[in-house]
């Protein structure tokens, strides 16, 4: 093998490489969970809080308007419910199983595995908007289990 092709060969695998992890979700934690915090599954719903941004190119955030915290623009703290698998983009599933109840996390999300090639809500209208192929940015903690938290009410 010449000296060039050599190269050309490494260039490729380098490329290739980066190509398999560009579509990976990656989980950055904010606040870790307590000590022995049971991991999320798809057995339960959880309750949450979530802020949600379109990640750009530069590596900067964009509010895309929608947030269950009032200290991000909800009308009050409105946490929201979910089971993962169920109803949910496929990044977010993949992300938040990955995480522990009572966790704060940065979930980013690229766009193939959240909306894809198609927008969500209004643009310059009230509430949120998603561009088409939008690399998605959740500042999500997960609160608990819907039903743990229903027990602590009572």
């Amino acid at each position: 093998m010449t000296s060039a092709s050599f190269y050309l060969s490494t260039i490729l695998l380098i490329v290739l490489i980066a190509l398999s992890f560009a579509d990976d979700v990656t989980v950055d934690i904010i606040k870790a969970a307590e000590s022995g915090a049971a991991l999320v599954t798809r057995d339960h719903r959880y309750s949450s809080h979530v802020t949600l941004y379109i990640k750009n190119a530069d590596g900067s955030k964009t509010p895309s308007g929608w947030s269950t915290r009032k200290s991000n623009g909800a009308p009050a703290d409105q946490p929201f419910a979910f089971q993962p698998g169920v109803g949910l983009i496929e990044g977010w599933t993949e992300g938040v199983l990955k995480m522990k109840e009572g966790e704060r996390s940065w979930l980013s999300v690229p766009s193939e595995k959240g909306y894809g090639a198609q927008s969500m809500g209004s643009p310059g209208a009230s509430g949120f908007y998603i561009p088409a192929n939008s690399n998605l940015l959740f500042d999500i903690e997960i609160l608990g289990k819907e039903s743990d938290l229903y027990k602590q009410d009572l």
